[in-house]
């Protein structure tokens, strides 16, 4: 199903105990993870990417049948599942509705989840990126839990600012707490340095050419953006560049319409099929895997994600050289 069905069920109370969500959108699935574990008295447990322990997880919703207790697993991994570990899970569930399971993949396979629990009670749902209108409402909704005045036009340019993205977005609510009148673009723009501004496209280019990036880099960590962000916005830019250089050397020359799915402006087609042709396609492999593997550690509990973002970046540099 889709968030739109998934919505229904919420309005009509007619939610099921467990839940597969996936999808394009990782701020849609924490948004909905945190909506449906949100469980007054219940035990919770949640395991993050690499704590995921099968054991742990099938003790912990067990326990709810021997106590009578309400229990809630929470597992949020870009793995997937074995399927029999999370058919045992999901059964558990249906044994016991008391227990709430909600599986956060944020991994790629989507076909997999698709349509793999027709004969169950779970609630597989998958979540696109938000259009605009839904991100409007999302941070309008948001706007009225903090007591925050906002119209939606002002909505639209905050989210302009920070190039659509609705995460970035809602964290910003936060800054206008302290007023106690209605949040203006002018206030938006003395108050809030978007993800664009900052050029994290700046930062990228000086990455790939080897050059000092680390003043860009510390202005965008101090203006809250998150370490993880960062890193898969550039792990994004570098895929796009691996496109073009596969397209470059099959076809000669770059057609943005067929790389990236639609035109775009001559310079920004000439620049990136240049960048991405100083590239080796080996060194693209190591590149991802540096990224990737970095991700994953940033995303274990207890860590120093802004010293793993520095060290991953000056190890990047060292592979392009």
């Amino acid at each position: 199903m889709y968030k739109s069905e998934l919505d229904k069920h919420i309005q009509n109370s007619s939610l099921s105990n467990n839940f597969v969500l996936f999808g394009e959108s990782s701020f849609l699935i924490d948004l909905y993870t945190r909506l449906l574990s949100n469980i007054a008295d219940a035990s919770a447990l949640s395991m993050y990417h690499d704590e995921y322990h099968f054991a742990t997880a099938k003790a912990h919703l067990s326990q709810a049948s021997l106590f009578g207790d309400r229990s809630v697993l929470i597992i949020k991994s870009e793995k997937k599942i074995a399927k029999t570990e999370l058919d045992t899970l999901i059964e558990l569930c249906e044994k016991n509705k008391e227990n709430i399971f909600i599986y956060a993949y944020y991994g790629t396979d989507h076909k997999t989840y698709a349509k793999a629990f027709a004969k169950k009670s779970t609630m597989s749902v998958r979540f696109f990126h938000p259009k605009e209108y839904e991100a409007q409402q999302i941070i309008l909704d948001l706007a009225k839990q903090n007591n925050v005045q906002i119209d939606k036009f002002s909505i639209s340019h905050l989210l302009g600012i920070h190039n659509g993205d609705v995460a970035l977005a809602c964290n910003e609510i936060e800054k206008f707490k302290v007023f106690d009148r209605a949040i203006s673009t002018k206030d938006i723009d003395a108050l809030v340095f978007g993800l664009g501004e900052i050029g994290i496209d700046d930062l990228i280019k000086k990455i790939l050419q080897n050059k000092d990036f680390k003043e860009d880099l510390g202005n965008l960590l101090e203006h809250g953006e998150d370490e993880i962000r960062i890193l898969t916005t550039i792990t994004a830019y570098l895929t796009q560049l691996y496109m073009f250089n596969i397209y470059i050397r099959v076809n000669g020359a770059p057609n943005a319409l067929e790389i990236l799915g639609y035109p775009a402006p001559g310079f920004v087609v000439d620049e990136k099929a240049a960048l991405s042709i100083k590239i080796k396609p080996n060194t693209y492999y190591k590149l991802h895997d540096l990224l990737l593997s970095s991700e994953l550690k940033m995303k274990s509990s207890d860590v120093d994600k802004e010293a793993i973002l520095f060290s991953t970046l000056i190890r990047a540099q060292k592979l392009l050289a």
